[in-house]
């Protein structure tokens, strides 16, 4: 990826899908904290998502809420970063879902990237 500096703040970039706006300030684009979060949470949901299909279990929708712990001392570093799936389907069996986001996060590019140095915490429930 490339990325070019816009005049009034942040940066950007051109991909296949569209622009990404990149800054510090929401006004002006995408927190780079809010997209380290959002590659953890959508990389883990669709790593599920495969694995459930493969275990043939019946769902209708998954959805992710995250939440996120800072360090303002240093840097505001991402510490901690929760990801609570929110799983809709058919006579799921919690044991199996449980095995399924054990071989998420062992499969999860963006998670095994930051294991080293932000704690992920992967919770589920039922809806």
């Amino acid at each position: 990826m490339d990325f070019k500096m816009k005049e009034e703040v942040g940066f950007y970039t051109e991909l296949p899908f569209g622009r990404l706006d990149i800054a510090g300030d929401e006004e002006y684009g995408f927190r780079p904290f809010q997209l380290l979060v959002a590659s953890l949470a959508v990389c883990s949901g669709g790593v599920l998502r495969k694995i459930m299909k493969k275990m043939r279990m019946d769902f209708e929708d998954i959805q992710m809420k995250t939440s996120v712990e800072r360090n303002e001392e240093i840097a505001d570093r991402v510490e901690k970063v929760h990801i609570h799936f929110l799983i809709k389907g058919n006579d799921l069996n919690e044991a199996k879902l449980h095995k399924a986001l054990e071989l998420t996060r062992k499969n999860c590019s963006m998670v095994r990237s930051v294991e080293d140095s932000i704690e992920i915490v992967e919770t589920f429930e039922i809806v």
